[in-house]
């Protein structure tokens, strides 16, 4: 017998544990600080370009009642295969996976030991050991690996919520009445894309939708209502937690700016003012052991999509090596230097991927497949002529006065505008399929 308000439950706090990623912890904090009074913008802002898209793109999956692959192909193949691999390389060796190492090193294993940065020697060590354990796990399944992830999810929700419930009764410093940012907003969106979710949930969303029809949902409505039900659940205690941590951020804008200090070197001092040492090494190894279980997790997500991919002429085996060793390289250059590199290629991605995502929700009234061609190519262009403008080339300054470019969303327009010259293209391949079903009639 289906008891909605419970899978509800059970599929929102699977969906919680898919999002709260240990490696995301560092980005509300440093938003906080930088956004000082003006941190509930800021959050809202990184609300709905982290957690609000994922969960559009999870519905774009149920409504066009596909996997990834299925909502990449309206694209085209090749273009599909291009987008594709550049959203698993995000969420891969790229940039996600060598984050988990260099997020283990210095929010646990630097301010455990009382490591100054810089340890380069430590640093590979750490790397060197961190992945060697991702591949010996992403090779055996182990039971071991899903009973640490499920413990440690709760274990990290709890000791964070107390750490912010102590933050609001006892602030560690008067928030700045003065935001560090030039705009609040477009940075509470960049911080958003920061965290991956949106290209996560393209992955893992199939995952959600699978288990909603395994509990015996099967009506679209149904899905549609368990789905929500699972979403708000999700949504609710992300908000809780993400929206503390960039209050705990705001309090610290009066002692630091954003030069001053590192993201994770910010998220160990609010522990140490709030919780202790004692909090610190409970932070350190808790966030440790998740960003394990992570890098486990999405080593094994490369390992069978270029399996799948190459029809096995490159083996399950040998792309996870492959992705931790170049994993391990990247996660010497450090955190924040992660972080930096990763914004341009991030700005070029996502773009395209939202165009396909937003389209998708409507895959039932949209029988032209030039409309998700031309809207995904506009919203391509625009990346690459912004990403342009961001690096000095004066040329394409026009893009920065653009509708919404304050908000990061310069790209909106343009792909709308090449969506509707999409739909006047005539699209092929629906015409042979029309006329093969006239044929078969």
């Amino acid at each position: 017998m289906k008891n909605q308000k419970v899978d509800m439950f059970v599929i929102g706090l699977a969906l919680f544990s898919m999002f709260f990623g240990a490696g995301n912890i560092i980005f509300p904090p440093f938003l906080g600080m930088q956004a000082g009074d003006s941190w509930v913008l800021g959050f809202v802002s990184y609300y709905i370009a982290d957690i609000g898209l994922a969960l559009v793109a999870i519905f774009a999956m149920l409504r066009a009642n596909t996997d990834f692959a299925g909502m990449m192909s309206h694209i085209g193949k090749i273009p599909a295969v291009i987008l594709s691999c550049a959203t698993v390389l995000c969420i891969g060796p790229g940039i996600a996976i060598p984050r988990t190492a260099a997020t283990t090193y210095e929010m646990g294993v630097m301010p455990i030991f009382g490591l100054e940065a810089g340890n380069v020697a430590v640093t590979a060590i750490t790397s060197v050991v961190f992945f060697a354990i991702t591949i010996v796990l992403s090779l055996n399944e182990s039971s071991v690996l899903d009973i640490i992830g499920k413990f440690l999810t709760p274990v990290l929700f709890v000791g964070l919520l107390i750490m912010i419930i102590k933050g609001f009764i006892s602030p560690i410093a008067p928030i700045s009445d003065t935001t560090q940012l030039e705009s609040v907003v477009q940075t509470g969106v960049l911080s958003g894309y920061q965290t991956l979710d949106v290209l996560a949930a393209l992955c893992f969303g199939v995952i959600i939708l699978k288990t909603v029809k395994d509990k015996g949902y099967t009506s679209i409505g149904e899905k549609n209502l368990v789905t929500g039900g699972a979403a708000i659940v999700a949504g609710i205690g992300l908000l809780i937690i993400y929206g503390g941590l960039t209050y705990l951020g705001a309090t610290m804008s009066t002692l630091h700016t954003g030069d001053s200090i590192t993201r994770a070197n910010l998220i160990v001092e609010i522990v140490q003012s709030l919780l202790g040492q004692g909090g610190v090494i409970f932070l350190g190894v808790v966030v440790s052991f998740a960003c394990l279980t992570t890098s486990v997790g999405l080593a094994s997500s490369c390992g069978s999509f270029f399996e799948e991919l190459t029809n096995g002429k490159v083996s399950y085996k040998q792309v996870v090596i492959i992705t931790c060793v170049v994993s391990a390289v990247l996660a010497n250059v450090g955190l924040d230097t992660i972080v930096s590199i990763s914004a341009p290629i991030l700005d070029l991605v996502y773009p395209a991927a939202l165009a396909v995502i937003v389209l998708a929700l409507f895959a039932n009234n949209i029988k032209n497949d030039n409309i998700y061609k031309a809207a995904a190519l506009g919203a391509f262009i625009m990346s690459v002529l912004t990403t342009a403008s961001n690096y000095g080339v004066t040329a394409v300054d026009f893009v920065k006065s653009l509708p919404f470019a304050t908000y990061g969303f310069n790209w909106l327009i343009p792909t709308i505008i090449c969506g509707v010259i999409g739909a006047f293209i005539k699209d092929k391949n629906a015409a042979s399929n029309v006329a093969d079903d006239k044929e078969s009639v």
